[in-house]
Order: structure tokens, then sequence, then C-alpha cells
């Protein structure tokens, strides 16, 4: 994907075969990034390389989506499967580009 600048502000270009998945439901392999404390995680990040320092993100926000389960999943420093519902997101003001919903772990 690229970056554009719009309104002083960098907005996503997403290419169509991204945008084709919006709203799909999809599985996605990737590393935990827990938002909270305890093993037991329902919203977290998923980032596409293990993360090497509990401080640094492994990537940019291209690299990354955002995680809501319906039902928790166990904390995992080792990569995890989670399906959901895939959301291309135009203007988060968190400033993510991806989201999963309705997400569960996959075994």
């Amino acid at each position: 994907m690229k970056t554009r600048i719009q309104n002083r502000r960098i907005v996503p270009v997403y290419p169509v075969a991204v945008t084709a998945l919006d709203q799909k439901t999809i599985r996605l392999q990737g590393f935990m990034m827990p938002l909270g404390p305890g093993e037991q995680q329902r919203h977290f990040l998923l980032a596409s390389v293990p993360l090497t320092c509990a401080f640094c993100t492994p990537g940019g926000p291209e690299s990354m989506v955002e995680v809501r389960t319906v039902k928790p999943v166990k904390y995992s420093q080792a990569a995890v499967v989670v399906e959901g519902k895939f959301h291309v997101l135009q203007k988060d003001p968190s400033g993510l580009y991806y989201r999963f919903t309705e997400a569960s772990g996959v075994k």
C-alpha cells in the first residue's frame, strides 16, 4: 500500500486487491501485541513480525491489524491465527489502517 498527504494528514491509498477484502471474513497469521494486561486478550494488535522490544512497535500501521475478539484469546509469543471480519479503514482517528471485528482465535 501507499500513502499520500491530504489536508496535512497522511492517508492510506489501498490497492484494489486490499479494498476488495473490506467487510469479508478472512484468516490472518501474525504476532500478538496485547493492549492490556492478562493472559487472555480480547483487544490486541496483530503484527506481521514478532516484538523485539516491549516499548517499540515492530513496524508502521501498514504492518498491523487491530483485533477485537468475541472470546478471549490466550496470549502467545509465537505466531497466532485469527479469523474475523476484515475492515479496511479510511479515516480511523487512531491512525490504524486495518481492523478485525467479530474475531476468534484459530487453532
